[in-house]
Order: structure tokens, then sequence, then C-alpha cells
């Protein structure tokens, strides 16, 4: 049984191949508006190509040491990756650890990004291929929110692990709502979660 919602639909109960088939391919065309955002984006995190620059502003590298794949989570691996997170805690609002991450997070604004993406290169470098926001839903729903935070007129994707499942739904997270922004095109929608064009094959764990 599968607790994630992405794009505004609930994926329940659905096997490998008919996820893949709840999300086919979409092209790289994109809205002019999702078009300007990313530029906008990419302009406003530009100085974060550069992962030590990140570090000294806050950013974290994920604890886990983990490079995310959609197959590592139970996903069609087709989907492909998100990569690296690095963190900023103090704008997730990240109050435990363990046993899961939890927080009072709100934040919304990509033009400073609580998350950086990266993708390890096989020089053992880092790219930057895109950012992503996170919101834990109980601090979410404190703050008199009654649905989703939308980005482009796209609800944001709602995670929540399903203990039942040997998959890890909700990457170790509390429920919450995450929402990824690609700088490097994305065949799936440059707003969804996995990217296939990002990979994790070069990543030294």
């Amino acid at each position: 049984m599968r607790a994630v919602l992405w794009g505004g639909v609930i994926v329940a109960g659905l096997t490998a191949a008919q996820l893949a088939a709840a999300y086919p391919p979409t092209g790289s065309v994109q809205s002019d508006e999702v078009a300007a955002l990313i530029e906008s984006v990419r302009a406003a995190t530009l100085r974060f190509e550069d992962v030590n620059v990140a570090l000294t502003e806050g950013y974290i590298p994920d604890p886990s040491g983990e490079c995310v794949t959609a197959a590592a989570h139970g996903m069609p691996a087709e989907l492909g990756a998100m990569g690296i997170h690095y963190l900023r805690p103090d704008l997730l609002g990240l109050t435990v650890t363990a046993p899961r991450v939890d927080g009072t997070g709100t934040h919304t604004d990509f033009m400073n990004p609580a998350i950086l993406l990266y993708e390890p290169q096989e020089d053992g470098s880092l790219m930057l291929v895109g950012v992503e926001n996170l919101v834990f839903h109980k601090a979410w729903e404190a703050a008199g929110n009654g649905g989703p935070p939308t980005l482009a007129g796209r609800n944001w994707d709602y995670m929540v692990d399903d203990p039942t499942t040997p998959a890890e739904e909700a990457h170790h997270f509390e429920a919450h709502y995450d929402q990824h922004l690609w700088f490097r095109d994305n065949p799936n929608g440059n707003l969804e979660p996995f990217n296939p064009t990002v990979t994790c094959q070069h990543h030294k764990a």
C-alpha cells in the first residue's frame, strides 16, 4: 500500500508498473510561467553551484548520506533520481532527527530554498541540478492552512510513510509537503519530484 500524493493525486496500492503508467513522460514542454520561474530561481541560487558557498551559508549534506533514487524508495526506476540533498535546518525548522525527522518549518520561498539538490559527478564534484522546499504537515495546518502549498498552480506533493511496507515513502521524515524545481530539463515535468536525467551512479556513500 503506497501512501503518497503526487501532483494532487493519491497513489495507493499500485504496482511499480502501474505507477509508471500513472506518471508517463510528458516531454520537456512547459508553460511560460514555469520557464520564467525556473530562470528566476536559477539566477537567485546561482552562487550555490559552488557547494562550498552553500556550506558557508548554513546548508548541510543530508545526514543519511543518501543520493535519492526512485528505485530505492519503491518507485519505478525509470522515474529517475533526486540526487543528494543539502538542507538548511533553520529554514526547515528542524526539531527532531530521530526516529524520524520532524520540525516546525513552513518556509515556501524558492528564491531562498530550504533544500539544494546536487548530482554527484564522476570526478567527485557536485552539480547543482535543482532546489526544493519542504513544510511539515502538522506545522502547516497549525499555521492555519487548509490545503497544500501550491507552486505555479501545482499542489505540492504530500509524503507520508506507510509502516506496513518495506519501502520508505517519506524519506525518513514525518508527514510533509514538498516541492521540487529542476534546473535540468525533466521529461516528467520540471516541478515533478524525480528527474530521469539525474543519476546517482557516481555517488560514493
